[in-house]
């Protein structure tokens, strides 16, 4: 026989949509999450700046923004699979915001270099914010206007588009700086 605890658990499972859905259970009920998806250079150091964030709950290096299927490192390096390498977050909007994420996006690149980012160069280190809702738009394209002024007479080259399919970029590549302390990424 199961205890009460894993009775309540096991309810509040079968009242949630699956974690697919972007719901997780919890003992309050469902936690709907909301995803958030950022290229901002190698992706390595951006999936680590994500991590640390309270409410960030997953980050996950991949391919975004191209016109292939399943893409691999090595047909994104060529520069022709128009992806770039991006970070899908899953948060919870209850413990951080949105506007919160976009600027700590902001915060950890340079916005005005035009496909690249340090010495990582071509279109696959662009900058974008991959939206997943009209408020995400709303929110990345004030945010960016706002911030404008600070890199006057540059302007800032970070994209704002509509996510589509996100591949995720191979396993060496997911945690790399947990499983590679010493490193290096330009943010």
């Amino acid at each position: 026989m199961s205890s009460p605890s894993e009775r309540s658990k096991s309810a509040v499972r079968e009242r949630c949509p699956s974690p697919v859905e972007n719901f997780i259970p919890s003992i309050l009920g469902c936690v709907a999450l909301e995803k958030g998806t950022f290229a901002a250079g190698c992706f390595w150091g951006v999936e680590k700046a994500f991590r640390g964030i309270p409410g960030v709950l997953d980050a996950m290096s991949g391919y975004t923004g191209g016109h292939v299927k399943k893409p691999t490192y090595e047909k994104i390096c060529s520069g022709t699979t128009g992806h770039a390498e991006a970070v899908e977050i899953s948060f919870d909007p209850a413990q951080v915001s949105y506007e919160t994420l976009v600027r700590k996006f902001f915060s950890i690149h340079d916005p005005t270099e035009l496909n690249r980012q340090g010495p990582d160069i071509g279109t696959q280190y662009r900058s974008a914010i991959f939206y997943h809702s009209p408020e995400q738009k709303g929110i990345a394209e004030r945010v960016k206007k706002e911030l404008a002024t600070n890199y006057h007479p540059k302007t800032i080259a970070t994209e704002i588009t509509a996510a589509g399919s996100f591949w995720k970029a191979e396993e060496y590549h997911q945690r790399y700086f947990e499983k590679h302390p010493n490193a290096v990424c330009h943010i």
